[in-house]
């Protein structure tokens, strides 16, 4: 069986940051692999305008108050911030982290972020081509940064567009994220594994995580044969860790197999 990780997202919602806090660390003394939050400034379900924290300032204090866990946001949203200062953000973030930070990116679709803090929504061609235009841009920063980023900090790409999204992971991500159920699952890595054989990258560089809910603990084997190695737990306020915690015991017996 292949190496197995477990993570978390915590949703920056409907909650206070103390209560945000305590989950965060709960959850890396629980052992996960990782701790994600995501990048919004309103609430995607429950009250409309209900509490929600901004996400770098937060990806900043998840840095500080873990220990083990990688971090990173799933996903930062492309056009929030300039391609030159999210690549710095995220090199002092890897060193606040002392080298766990992950850069996960979308092109965006929330448009009511967009409209309320004054971004050009434009269509999903005119974002997914800045997207484009900004990995590469992100990753000479952080060559020319001083210092440097701890480590090659690893960008995971969401989403499961098979002709755009799916190209520009063969090109540029270490990770990929995907939703669905195992079967859609399974179509879209034999997508990307196609992708990857026409741009000459070796498919077993992309690490294939997947975002699933409660329903699926069940299922976690099922999303194994699919081409999963990393499942990534979503876990809204009041923030409840039975599952987590039968995610990292999964992840434990299968890894001493």
């Amino acid at each position: 069986m292949p190496k197995l990780r477990v993570g978390v997202q915590l949703h920056p919602q409907q909650t206070t940051y103390a209560a945000f806090a305590e989950a965060v660390r709960q959850a890396d003394a629980l052992g996960v692999d990782t701790i994600w939050h995501w990048d919004h400034f309103f609430p995607l379900y429950g009250a409309a305008d209900g509490p929600h924290f901004e996400a770098y300032t937060l990806l900043t204090a998840m840095a500080m108050i873990t220990q083990r866990a990688e971090v990173g946001c799933l996903v930062t949203c492309n056009n929030y911030r300039n391609s030159n200062l999210l690549a710095d953000m995220m090199r002092t973030i890897d060193h606040i982290s002392g080298g766990r930070a992950i850069l996960g990116i979308g092109a965006g679709w929330f448009q009511r972020d967009y409209d309320e803090y004054g971004y050009r929504f434009g269509t999903w061609t005119d974002r997914f081509d800045a997207f484009e235009q900004n990995l590469p841009i992100i990753r000479e920063r952080w060559s020319k940064l001083n210092p440097p980023p701890i480590r090659d900090i690893p960008i995971l790409i969401g989403g499961g567009g098979e002709k755009k999204t799916l190209r520009l992971t063969a090109l540029y991500a270490d990770m990929w994220n995907g939703f669905g159920g195992p079967d859609d699952f399974r179509r879209k890595n034999e997508v990307l594994d196609r992708w990857c054989a026409e741009m000459g990258r070796d498919p077993q560089a992309i690490e294939r995580t997947a975002s699933i809910n409660p329903e699926d603990i069940d299922r976690l084997d099922e999303f194994v044969d699919a081409g999963v190695t990393h499942m990534i737990l979503g876990n809204g306020a009041p923030f409840e860790f039975d599952d987590v915690a039968r995610m990292v015991a999964w992840r434990d017996q299968n890894s001493s197999q």
